[in-house]
C-alpha cells in the first residue's frame, strides 16, 4: 500500500504539472514496461533501429540509442564504444553497440541531459537526429514523442502484483499513457478472438495500438571468435548459463537441439566472478564434449572477466535472439504508425 500510493502521488505530481517534464530537442522513441524486467526490450530496440535503417526518411539519418546503463561502473554521460564493456557501460547499451555501429549509443541516467548531449553532437558522434530511450517509461522528467510499452505474454499484467509481492514496479493504469502496447513472446500464432480478450484485459483504448511479437533464436555465434571450435555446436549435449529475468523460452528452444546437462541460473545482470568460472569449469569437466551456450547479453559481461581459460572460450557460444510481428500486417501497422508519427514530427 505504501509503494501504491507513492505511484500515485508521483503519477499525479506530473499529471497536474506539479512536477516538471521536459522535451527532447529531436524526437524520442521511449520502448519501456510497467513490469521488473523480462519483456525483451532490448530485441525490440534493436528492431526499432532495423526499421529505422530500412525506410526511407531514416535510413541515412544520424541514429542514437539512450540508456540508463544498468549496474554500470561508469557515472554521467558517455557514449559506448563497438568494444566497450558491459562493466563500464551496462550489457545492454554494449550489445546494442557491437550490433549497430552505424548508430550512436550512449549512457546518461540523467536521460534529459543525455537528450541534449545527443541531439548537440560531439567530437566523435554526429548530433543524433532521432534518439531511441531504452528502458524510460518511469522516468517521467522526460516526454518521448512516442512511447510503446511492452507486455510480457507468459506474465500479463493484469494477473500481476505490485513490487514486493509481484513484479510491477508502475501502476498498471499508466498503460493508459502508451500510444502503443506490444504483447511480447507470444506463441507464434494466436487467433482474434484470443488478441481481442487481451486487449479488453489490458484496456486497450481506440486511440491505442495493440500489436503481438514472438521470439525467435538465431544460430550459435562464438563469444570468442578467434579461439572458438565450432564442432562442440554440433554437439548433443550443452552446459546453460544465464544472467537474465527469465530463461525458460532459451531452455526450450536448446532443448529441442541438445540435452542441458546442466544449468547456471544467475540473478539478472549478473557480474561474473573468479568462482562463477570455477564452476563453468568444473561442468566441462564433468562433460567435456558438451557445448556452452548463453545470451547475447550475459556474453558481453563474459568477456569483461579477463581471465577465461581456454578450455572455456573454444566452447563458448551465444545465441542471438530477434522479435517478429505475428503477421505481416501487423509488421505492416507497426511500420506505418511509427514512421508516420515521426514523419509528422520533423515536417
Amino acid at each position: 500500500m505504501i509503494y501504491k500510493t507513492i505511484l500515485k502521488i508521483r503519477n499525479k505530481a506530473y499529471k497536474k504539472g506539479w512536477k516538471k517534464s521536459f522535451d527532447s530537442p529531436v524526437p524520442t522513441v521511449c520502448i519501456g514496461n510497467i513490469t521488473v524486467g523480462g519483456t525483451g526490450k532490448t530485441p525490440h530496440t534493436e528492431m526499432i533501429l532495423r526499421t529505422l535503417v530500412k525506410s526511407d526518411d531514416w535510413a541515412y539519418a544520424n541514429l542514437a540509442v539512450l540508456s540508463r546503463g544498468y549496474k554500470r561502473k561508469s557515472r554521467g554521460f558517455h557514449k559506448v564504444p563497438m568494444d566497450g564493456s558491459a562493466r563500464e557501460f551496462g550489457d545492454e547499451p554494449a550489445q546494442i553497440a557491437r550490433k549497430f555501429p552505424i548508430a550512436t549509443v550512449a549512457v546518461d541516467k540523467d536521460r534529459v541531459e543525455g537528450c541534449k548531449l545527443l541531439s548537440a553532437g560531439g567530437e566523435d558522434f554526429p548530433p543524433a537526429q532521432i534518439i531511441l530511450l531504452d528502458d524510460a517509461f518511469q522516468y517521467r522528467r522526460l516526454r518521448a514523442t512516442y512511447n510503446i510499452v511492452l507486455v510480457d505474454y507468459n506474465r500479463p499484467i493484469f494477473k500481476d502484483k505490485l513490487l514486493p509481492w509481484g513484479r510491477l514496479r508502475d501502476l498498471p493504469s499508466r498503460l493508459a499513457d502508451a500510444q502503443m502496447v506490444i504483447v511480447t513472446k507470444c506463441p507464434v500464432y494466436m487467433d482474434d478472438a484470443e488478441k481481442a480478450r487481451w486487449a479488453e484485459s489490458l484496456g486497450i483504448k481506440e486511440s491505442q495500438k495493440l500489436l503481438f511479437t514472438s521470439v525467435s533464436y538465431q544460430s550459435m555465434e562464438p563469444v570468442y571468435p578467434e579461439n572458438a571450435d565450432s564442432r562442440f555446436t554440433y554437439a548433443q549435449r550443452v552446459i546453460l548459463f544465464t544472467g537474465i529475468a527469465n530463461d525458460t523460452p532459451l531452455r526450450s528452444y536448446l532443448s529441442d537441439k541438445y540435452k542441458i546437462v546442466k544449468r547456471f541460473s544467475f540473478p539478472d545482470h549478473h557480474q561474473y566472478t573468479a568462482s562463477d568460472i570455477q564452476s563453468l569449469l568444473k561442468a566441462v569437466k564433468a562433460w567435456p564434449t558438451a557445448c556452452i551456450a548463453t545470451t547475447e547479453k550475459d556474453a558481453r559481461r563474459i568477456v569483461d572477466f579477463k581471465k577465461i581459460p581456454d578450455e572455456l572460450k573454444e566452447r563458448l557460444f551465444q545465441v542471438p535472439i530477434e522479435v517478429s510481428f505475428l503477421s505481416e500486417e501487423e509488421k505492416q501497422v507497426f511500420d506505418d504508425t511509427l514512421l508516420g508519427v515521426l514523419h509528422e514530427y520533423v515536417k
